[in-house]
């Protein structure tokens, strides 16, 4: 299947119900694929369908200093708090992993190689490019509005926020869905997309393909591949992901360690 029209509904997100939306696609249907609109549109209603998230990602890339590992550790609780930690198995495991953390009104970072801390307000968005009143602006022209926010422009944003993703990437380029998959046990529709619009120089070339898995229950994406000329440059995988599971009391406290410089 190949996308005929782009699908520009990030931000048409259902009217609430009790205390917050629900998912305009309950399930995807059982005995067959979907249309790639009703899979993106299924994807964006990711965050909606758990309260509690423990997730797992290890992003592997590579490049001229050769493969690289990452592991990125997420926590969530609708709705608000989020901790991300991210760690490099290369560096050893003494303090060697950067913090963000967010209450949705105050975001605190941590960088334990460096001692640098920062604590703000959460960055507020412009008005009226999400919600009911941005109805009337084109769909490109909208943002998607997450009930729990995540750091911009990485990996945990774009597996449990797919909206955005779908919108301004996949659907840019000749996308098709391939078939179904298994990621770490969990069922998952696999897509393929040729030559998305990207920024980055270096990828911004004809042979620049995305590949993703994305969870047949839940809709999050469960893996990501990149690669340029057939050759990849970046796997990032779902390793652990434990929807609605049980979190410790102080999954979302920190303290900033003696000797941290804070630089705001």
């Amino acid at each position: 299947m190949t996308t005929v029209q782009p699908w520009d509904r990030a931000a048409d997100l259902p009217m609430p119900v009790g205390r917050r939306p629900r998912p305009e696609l309950v399930a995807l249907p059982a005995d067959e694929l979907p249309s790639l609109a009703d899979l993106f549109t299924f994807m964006r209603d990711a965050e909606l369908r758990f309260d509690t998230l423990r997730m797992r990602i290890e992003e592997r890339t590579f490049g001229v200093a050769g493969a690289q590992l990452a592991i990125v550790d997420v926590v969530l609780r609708h709705p608000s708090d989020a901790r991300v930690t991210t760690s490099q198995p290369a560096l050893g495991i003494a303090a060697n992993f950067d913090l963000w953390l967010s209450d949705g009104e105050v975001v605190r970072t941590y960088s334990a190689p460096h001692r640098l801390g920062t604590e703000r307000p959460v960055r507020r968005g412009v008005v009226g490019v999400s919600g009911p009143g941005s109805r009337d602006l084109p769909g490109p022209s909208r943002v998607y509005a997450p009930l729990t926010a995540l750091p911009m422009e990485t990996l945990p944003d774009a597996f449990v926020h797919p909206a955005g993703y779908c919108q301004n990437v996949l659907s840019t380029g000749d996308c098709r869905i391939v078939g179904p998959d298994e990621v770490g046990g969990r069922e998952a529709i696999v897509v393929e997309c040729d030559h998305p619009r990207t920024i980055e120089m270096s990828a911004d070339r004809p042979d620049f393909r995305i590949r993703i898995a994305v969870d047949r229950a839940d809709g999050v994406i469960l893996r990501l591949v990149e690669s340029i000329g057939g050759n990849v440059t970046r796997d990032a995988r779902v390793t652990e992901y434990d929807p609605d599971g049980p979190l410790s009391p102080n999954a979302f406290d920190f303290t900033f360690p003696t000797g941290t410089t804070m630089l705001y």
